[in-house]
């Protein structure tokens, strides 16, 4: 009986799959601004963190390179734990301290944590788009140390998103970062990078 229900649901997906219309199906999202012209601000990545090895710094300075042919771009790499502390929330109050040092109030700041608003490539392209519109001087994006962000940035974020559901090791997440900010800026330009 479960069978030839089984059987008898596989047979009307089938037929639905072959009678629908290709037309029907939604395309995938686009930029809102693929091709278009769109004022462009610098970018300002912060960094809490140890010491990177020389790999991720050769992919580091490969990325800065690329996205330097679209916009002003710098990388700020900030000491994790500055006092040296063992007390974990002492910690992160010392490094919400130091990256706030390095935000001005005209920066649109976009903090990345793992429980931050889950977005696609066209989806950050629309955020870097977006970002010029703001009336903004410079997009800011924090990438926090080994327990996170402080109370300070956190309320400061105008915008926070995760690279993944998973926690990313800092080192990690400032490569994907890169590649996404790469990608984002060939999004915005209707370069063939992204498919």
């Amino acid at each position: 009986m479960e069978v030839s229900l089984l059987g008898q649901s596989l047979a009307l997906l089938s037929t639905q799959l072959k009678n629908s219309n290709p037309a029907s199906i939604p395309p995938a999202r686009k930029s809102k601004y693929s091709g278009q012209a769109i004022r462009t601000i610098p970018l300002r990545i912060l960094t809490v963190g140890k010491k990177r090895s020389r790999g991720v710094q050769l992919l580091v300075e490969e990325y800065m390179e690329k996205l330097k042919y679209y916009c002003c771009v710098e990388d700020i790499h900030l000491k994790s734990n500055p006092k040296g502390s063992s007390n974990v929330k002492a910690q992160i109050d010392a490094e919400d301290n130091v990256i706030m040092q390095q935000i001005k109030p005209e920066d649109w700041v976009i903090v990345l944590d793992e429980h931050g608003r889950d977005i696609g490539s066209e989806q950050l392209a629309d955020l870097v788009g977006d970002g010029g519109r703001t009336g903004s001087t410079r997009l800011a994006f924090c990438i926090g140390g080994p327990y996170g962000h402080g109370p300070q940035l956190r309320k400061r974020a105008d915008v926070t998103i995760r690279l993944s559901s998973m926690v990313l090791n800092h080192q990690i997440a400032l490569i994907v970062l890169l590649e996404q900010l790469y990608r984002s800026w060939t999004i915005i330009k209707g370069q063939k990078y992204h498919h």
